[in-house]
């Protein structure tokens, strides 16, 4: 199994979270699609490759962005997975 479809430990997991979450809340809400984005990922549960489901949302700026804001520890799971 790829080590893409790991789950990461609960911390790293809720950290990549609230990282994402920050990203989506720097767009404009206008039609509602950081709403949709931000609930999709508030419902998520630490399972599979849940935690890159929530990183392949954002294109290459926004995942580099996220990477800068997150842990050693956590930048080096996400790494891992998308090299």
């Amino acid at each position: 199994m790829s080590k893409y479809y790991e789950a990461p430990t609960d911390e790293i997991f809720e950290e990549v979270k609230a990282g994402c979450i920050e990203i989506w809340n720097t767009y404009d809400n206008s039609y509602g699609y950081v709403t949709e984005k931000v609930s999709s990922i508030e419902d998520i549960a630490n399972v599979g490759d849940n935690a890159m489901y929530m990183v392949a949302m954002f294109d290459s700026s926004n995942r580099f962005k996220l990477l800068g804001n997150l842990s050693p520890e956590a930048r080096k799971f996400v790494d891992e997975r998308i090299t």
